[in-house]
């Protein structure tokens, strides 16, 4: 029989010895810090706390709650899912398996979504498609409160999420259920500006097997997982006012193929962005 790496929780320890056991364990040093501030209590957000009181003891309850968020994280759970939330945009956003857990790549779409709505309207009209926990409707909505922000997704369970972390935030976004654009029905406003971080792993990507906590609808999109960002470039002109723009991100290496389907769909001044990486990370367009 293979033995733990965690010592029985009937042992007192440190919290220096919990994060040695982390690492001993495997942990990502980071993982470890922030799955133990969750173990005890802690803001997430005071790393330097851990120095102060490394030689503190865990409480029995509090060793047990460590070792069994240690297992899950070595089994590929999420950090975000094990602690229930997620820092995005300056925002605290509650996150569990119904929903991707976001990343900060996506804050480049936000950035670039915030840089245009003051050239589009005053009252800018906004969708955001595939909106999963509400991340980037959420964080438009709190940096720019004249803009008027739709989101949709296909996912009820995601709508949940979203529309829990809309009103705990106080953000007045509104919510729709169906598949991108056609969420919104006939009645659909124009709109400004159209955002998505949607699908965009192939199907047969071996990157998804490390991915397997999170739903995979959200993830992959056909053969070269551009069957979702096709669809939302063949339907954005129908529900776009003119000069209004499209702003998708997608993957590392997806950007020329995006390039291409905007162009060929009639949209001008189609440009990338790069994270902070140095990677093209979001593609898009101007309906004119």
């Amino acid at each position: 029989m293979t033995e733990s790496p965690c010592p029985s929780t009937d042992t007192p320890v440190t919290l220096a010895q919990a994060l040695r056991e982390g690492q001993a364990a495997g942990l990502e040093r980071l993982d470890a810090q922030l799955l133990l501030l969750h173990a005890v209590g802690q803001d997430a957000r005071d790393r330097s706390w851990l120095l102060i009181h490394d030689g503190d003891l865990l409480t029995t309850e509090q060793h047990a709650l460590w070792q069994q968020l240690m297992r899950r994280r070595l089994a590929g759970e999420p950090v975000a899912y094990l602690r229930g939330f997620h820092a995005f945009y300056g925002l605290q956003l509650a996150v569990d398996a119904r929903v991707l857990d976001p990343r900060p790549d996506t804050e480049t779409l936000v950035d670039w979504a915030l840089e245009l709505l003051p050239t589009l309207a005053d009252q800018p009209c906004i969708a955001d498609l595939g909106t999963g926990s509400g991340a980037i409707a959420c964080a438009i909505a709190a940096n720019a409160p004249y803009a008027r922000v739709h989101a949709c997704d296909a996912s009820d369970d995601a709508l949940a999420v979203a529309r829990s972390n809309a009103e705990r935030l106080q953000l007045p976004v509104q919510f729709a259920h169906g598949s991108w654009l056609q969420a919104f029905g006939p009645q659909a406003p124009r709109f400004d500006l159209i955002v998505s971080n949607p699908p965009y792993i192939p199907d047969d990507d071996p990157h998804l097997a490390a991915l397997r906590h999170e739903p995979l609808s959200a993830l992959a999109s056909g053969a070269d997982g551009l069957d979702d960002i096709r669809a939302i470039i063949a339907q954005a002109p129908f529900y776009l006012k003119p000069g209004g723009w499209l702003l998708l991100e997608h993957g590392h290496d997806q950007s020329v193929a995006v390039q291409a389907l905007l162009c060929e769909q009639g949209f001008t001044q189609v440009q990338s962005r790069n994270d902070l990486a140095g990677i093209a990370r979001c593609t898009g367009g101007q309906w004119t």
